[in-house]
């Protein structure tokens, strides 16, 4: 039996085919790492922390805010550290306000954190963002 390609056409689709794939496996985690899944007008949330789940890629807040239960994100733990939030600020029973932007979808109660502010004190998680 032969084989379909010779082993110095397969050599230069390996490249180009690992890319492919690479791409398509990496599409469900692309879509909502970023900010393409938001809106872009600014919102605020203010409630109080039921949970905190702090870590890579990026912590997950569930705040508890008008009788609904929506789910902040913050930043990756660097990130926090550089604004100043620590798990400590980010404990369940803690009232603090998200500022940021929500999913384009209104249905979905998820926001994506710039700052956050606990106790008067404003946690810049992005201030390189307006």
């Amino acid at each position: 039996m032969r084989p379909i390609l010779k082993p110095a056409a397969a050599r230069r689709l390996a490249l180009p085919l690992a890319l492919v794939l690479a791409g398509v496996a990496a599409g469900p985690v692309a879509a909502h790492h970023g900010w393409r899944w938001a809106e872009d007008g600014n919102f605020e949330l203010t409630g109080t922390i039921e949970e905190a789940r702090l870590g890579n890629p990026h912590g997950l807040l569930q705040v508890s805010a008008d009788g609904e239960m929506w789910t902040v994100e913050v930043g990756q733990p660097w990130r926090n550290a550089q604004a100043g939030l620590t798990d400590e600020k980010l404990r369940p029973g803690v009232e603090l306000t998200a500022s940021g932007h929500r999913a384009s979808d209104p249905a979905e109660r998820l926001m994506k954190a710039e700052r956050i502010i606990i106790d008067g004190e404003t946690h810049n998680l992005y201030p390189d963002r307006d």
